[in-house]
């Protein structure tokens, strides 16, 4: 029964962020808001949203590992399996700005929770959260004030977009997500009991790639169709929501105690996110035989946390 819900919780999830992008997209549009922004919140934060979902009733359930793992194994899914498919299929261009900004910024926000690693003795208590919320305000009105600096021409027929379409997708996939990120959660965790694996390694590995295929479509799709500013803003941005917006709400929720090893998948999700960072700077893109070895750095730390675990 368990795994029948896991089931229909990732297609709750996948559908849910499906209909909630649409809608969210088409809306940006109406307001000629540019791609790079759009993939960096409206996308991102619809991709982002079965993490929160997951992460959020976790940490209402007091399950912390499940909370914390979802969102590091999400956030090393994005960057190393979802970043490396789509460069595979289509080289990835990068934008100065997001060399000089957007990426240096995820790889600020990592390194804040390994401060907090260390201050709080392993527990993201709702002080830091407030931290993680306040620094994600910024964050947002940094893009807002970007945005009103960079608006498009009007180049295309927007006529063919409903609003009220577009609000009722938006409804419908929020719905889906938040009902899929309930059955996510209880299936995942009934499973890793049953099955004797730990909550860490659930998070980190099945609820982590259940709620981040919507990242994963999305930016297959987007780098297929050449739009480089949505595949590479859905990722960045979905890492730094998840960071930022989720962990920030679900520790204060609930404090997040982090389990000893959290520290080594940290520290991994540090380097990726830096070598990521050195990809985009050296060829101001991210090519097909970078995104082979993020690959198969993925499947060394996959392989690394089933001996761990």
């Amino acid at each position: 029964m368990d795994v029948i819900l896991l089931i229909i919780g990732a297609v709750f999830l996948i559908k849910g962020a499906d209909f909630f992008v649409d809608g969210a997209s088409n809306i940006a549009k109406l307001f000629k808001i540019p791609p790079l922004i759009i993939g960096l919140t409206v996308v991102a934060f619809g991709t982002s949203a079965p993490e929160a979902s997951v992460s959020i009733t976790a940490s209402i359930n007091n399950l912390n590992d499940i909370s914390f793992g979802n969102i590091i194994g999400s956030n090393l899914m994005n960057t190393m399996v979802i970043l490396g498919i789509s460069a595979v299929f289509s080289p990835i261009i990068v934008k100065e700005r997001m060399v000089k900004k957007e990426i240096p910024f995820n790889l600020l926000a990592t390194f804040i929770l390994i401060i907090f690693f260390f201050v709080g003795y392993r527990t993201i208590n709702r002080i830091e959260g407030v931290l993680l919320l306040t620094l994600f305000a910024w964050f947002i009105f940094y893009l807002i004030k970007n945005a009103k600096n960079t608006l498009m021409v009007d180049t295309e027929d927007l006529t063919h977009i409903s609003k009220l379409k577009s609000s009722i997708l938006l409804i419908v996939g929020l719905i889906g997500i938040i009902l899929g990120g309930q059955f996510v959660t209880q299936s995942a965790s009934n499973i890793a009991i049953n099955l004797g694996m730990s909550e860490i390694l659930v998070g980190l590995t099945i609820v982590a790639l259940g709620t981040s295929l919507p990242e994963l479509i999305t930016s297959l799709v987007a780098a297929i169709k050449k739009e480089n500013d949505i595949a590479l803003g859905n990722i960045i941005g979905s890492n730094i929501f998840n960071i930022l917006l989720v962990l920030g709400l679900s520790s204060i929720i609930s404090p997040i105690s982090m389990d000893t090893q959290a520290i080594v998948d940290l520290v991994i999700l540090f380097v990726i996110t830096t070598i990521t960072l050195m990809f985009a700077f050296t060829g101001k893109k991210i090519n097909r035989y970078e995104g082979f070895a993020l690959l198969v750095l993925y499947g060394v730390y996959l392989t690394y946390i089933i001996i761990r675990n």
